[in-house]
């Protein structure tokens, strides 16, 4: 494992960055839309959305189910997992401000499961 670079949590720092870099975009999108509604639609696209929501979906699969294997816990697992299903909820909704509180909120909740995956493996 350590000869692949899968020790020390690097994939969990990943999707934390990644987490780190969907809550900048949440708070750009809020920001631009209220202030340059012709910028800010670019980014409230759907499928900038939807395409972030798969990769979040990808990685987390990836390094909490290795997390899963290498140390045993699914506690964190389950957190990233309760964080994705709320930012998901969240693309149901309409482009307002409860949209973005619930996908920071679900975001948060993604990086808090890739941290305690980190954590587990120290």
């Amino acid at each position: 494992m350590e000869q692949l670079g899968l020790r020390n949590g690097w994939m969990d720092r990943m999707a934390m960055g990644l987490s780190g870099l969907c809550l900048a975009h949440c708070v750009a999108s809020a920001v631009f839309v209220a202030f340059l509604a012709s910028a800010g639609g670019i980014l409230v696209d759907h499928r900038i959305h939807e395409t972030g929501l798969l990769l979040a979906i990808a990685l987390g699969a990836v390094a909490l189910g290795r997390g899963i294997w290498s140390h045993g816990f699914m506690m964190p697992s389950a957190v990233g997992a309760l964080g994705l299903g709320v930012m998901a909820g969240a693309l149901t909704m309409p482009h307002d401000s409860a949209e973005v509180v619930f996908t920071i909120v679900g975001v948060l909740i993604v990086a808090l499961g890739h941290d305690l995956n980190r954590r587990a493996e120290i």
